[in-house]
């Protein structure tokens, strides 16, 4: 199987392809053909940069433990059947999280799942369920105690402790137990009549970045070096509009689906992004699978992500980057844009290099002080 320190397939259940639906297989250009599935045998993880999860827990939302829970199935059906352009990346399916007597206990499986595919060093991918699933997904690195950035797309932020759904505030505990292991947080995508404005204050103060939906529409690209420093990648359909996911009953307004196919593509090409959940798909509210049409498509820019970031040069080889030395206010920093993908870094006072974008750049050049600097900064 692989070398970790317990077996994971005691927590797992295997994929019932016949009620994937297709009776036919798949063609050799389909994805279904290069996934190494868990169906009768455990598959070789060995040489797999990809495990995909799944964990159709509910009861987050309040629903029964056995009320339609095969989410995870119905975005595999689509999923399988897209056409492959990303050989280069290998990827197996270890079918799904078997549910636990009460969700802590789910909550447990899928951490240790998690953590021990962390430790295999492979990127999960983790089908939901609920999204106070993503308090397990942040508790495998917490049980190694290593300190990650954590980015989450949403409409709402999840922090309301009068809320009788443990998916309304996860994220309380998630940002405030001790010991903490988030040394930075973001939020994508929130709508500004779902959160109270104290609470954005306080995330402010926290210097956590909030970037309202609008601010994410006109400027999708500075989303790029956001999910670029996290590890943790968590993502909510209700951030998408309704008529993209029909599955999100809470808002007619939200991201569009290229839109939230450009966020998957950014955290495919992020060197630090290990786990990435998608949550709150709910089968039961679909309307012609259009919503697991949709994660499929999403999950297809991931992996064109991975496969564009194996391009990336490592920042130490001075020659693949074009240099760019500016100050601002009387501050001497080094701007560094890669001559493969484009994308750019800019240099702190400790020398670290964080990632930016091109408009931080434009801004030192007319010293002004880029707001990306500053509050990384204010954070150190």
């Amino acid at each position: 199987m692989m070398a970790t320190d317990q077996s994971i397939d005691i927590f797992l259940e295997p994929v019932q392809v016949d009620k994937l639906g297709n009776t036919q297989g798949y063609t050799s250009g389909q994805l279904g053909k290069f996934i190494s599935t868990y169906e009768e045998s455990f598959p070789e993880l060995e040489n797999v940069e990809l495990v995909i999860v799944g964990c159709g827990e509910q009861r987050g939302n309040n629903k029964i433990k056995d009320q339609d829970n095969h989410g995870p199935d119905k975005v595999r059906s689509c999923l399988y059947s897209l056409n492959s352009w990303h050989q280069d990346i290998s990827i197996a399916d270890v079918g799904n999280i078997r549910f636990g007597a009460t969700i802590s206990d789910t909550y447990a499986a899928l951490r240790s799942v998690v953590r021990e595919l962390l430790h295999a060093r492979k990127t999960v991918l983790i089908l939901g369920g609920s999204h106070d699933l993503t308090t397990a997904q942040y508790q495998a690195y917490a049980a190694d105690k290593s300190s990650i950035e954590a980015t989450i797309v949403d409409a709402k932020v999840d922090m309301n402790i009068t809320s009788p759904c443990k998916s309304d505030q996860f994220l309380l505990e998630m940002l405030t137990a001790e010991p903490n292991y988030i040394k930075h947080y973001n939020h994508i995508g929130f709508q500004s009549y779902f959160v109270d404005p104290h609470l954005l204050e306080t995330m402010d103060k926290l210097r956590f970045d909030c970037f309202r939906l609008g601010h994410v529409k006109e400027n999708i690209d500075e989303m790029e070096p956001v999910i670029r420093n996290s590890q943790l990648f968590s993502f909510d359909i209700n951030a998408i509009a309704n008529s993209y996911a029909p599955s999100n009953t809470l808002s007619p307004n939200g991201l569009t689906g290229e839109e939230a196919c450009s966020l998957f593509r950014f955290a495919g090409l992020s060197p630090h992004i290990s786990t990435v959940g998608i949550y709150g798909y709910d089968a039961s509210k679909d309307l012609h699978q259009l919503t697991a049409i949709q994660i499929s498509q999403m999950i297809w820019y991931l992996l064109d992500g991975k496969s564009r970031s194996k391009r990336e040069s490592a920042l130490e080889e001075k020659e693949a980057f074009n240099e760019f030395h500016t100050a601002f206010a009387e501050v001497e920093t080094t701007f560094l844009q890669s001559k493969k993908t484009g994308r750019w870094w800019m240099q702190l006072p400790d020398k670290k290099f964080i990632a930016c974008s091109y408009k931080d750049y434009m801004l030192a050049s007319t010293n002004e002080i880029p707001e990306r600097w500053l509050r990384a900064q204010e954070r150190s």
